[in-house]
């Protein structure tokens, strides 16, 4: 059986892992299904990415039709969609090539990050609405919402950005701005000093959820700092979905079971 995952995340990396038998909460070394091939696909983004165990390529597919070709000659009978959570393109693309090439096909996101009591959240659907919102927050921004996508702030020549990503963000970027090249999990007391030695006054995040990025949140609640969240896409219409790795885990096994 040929499991293809999406990764280039934790949870893909966490799959990876558990399907080639590594360490794990289910026990080191343990196989957990049986008769199994594993790719993980990562698209290549970051310079030094980190690998999974068992097959991995490096690249795009060229998109739907592409990656139709590569399921029907690698033989692939499960995808896993384990991409970042606002990774829209390749999950589209998912979709539609799994329902051409007759592959099952399973989701896997971590669940977004809730705010709780102190929080002062300012939720918006896209980067530009985040660029929007800014001018009424603060004057000093912790932006982290990745490399990408820097040209919605690149006319807020008022403002100072301090930008996080794990490599070098691209152009066009904002006029005024500082890079700080770190890749998490970050901590609470890092995240502190960060927000006091910047000034910081507002953070630009994605909700891309799980814990080693969370600390930022912690921060900038304790300080007062708005938040402005941007909401992540939805994902495409009919296709399941799951929250944990040992639960895709569980998918697979079932799938295992009902094939000849």
């Amino acid at each position: 059986m040929h499991v293809l995952v999406l990764g280039g995340t934790t949870e893909g990396r966490r799959v990876a892992e558990l399907l080639c038998g590594g360490p794990s909460a289910l026990g080191a070394g343990t196989v957990v299904v049986p008769g199994l091939r594993v790719t993980s696909s990562l698209a290549g983004r970051v310079a030094a990415p980190r690998t999974p165990p068992g097959d991995v390529r490096i690249g795009g597919f060229g998109g739907t039709d592409g990656m139709v070709r590569w399921l029907c000659t690698h033989r692939v009978d499960v995808l896993i969609d384990a991409t970042h959570p606002f990774a829209g393109t390749i999950s589209c693309h998912a979709a539609e090539a799994a329902a051409r090439a007759h592959v099952p096909l399973l989701a896997l996101r971590r669940p977004g990050w809730v705010a709780t009591s102190g929080d002062d959240w300012h939720r918006t659907a896209s980067l530009a609405g985040a660029a929007a919102l800014l001018p009424a927050l603060g004057r000093r921004v912790f932006l982290t919402t990745g490399r990408t996508g820097l040209a919605a702030f690149a006319a807020l020549d008022d403002l100072w950005f301090l930008v996080r990503s794990v490599d070098r963000p691209e152009p066009p970027c904002p006029p005024r701005m500082q890079v700080l090249l770190d890749r998490g999990p970050f901590t609470l007391d890092g995240e502190r000093e960060l927000l006091r030695r910047h000034r910081i006054d507002v953070l630009v995040t994605k909700d891309s959820g799980g814990a080693a990025t969370a600390a930022k949140l912690t921060a900038c609640r304790a300080a007062g700092v708005p938040v402005v969240m941007v909401d992540r896409p939805p994902l495409p219409d009919g296709v399941p979905a799951v929250a944990t790795a040992e639960e895709a885990v569980e998918w697979v096994r079932c799938a295992r079971t009902a094939m000849p």
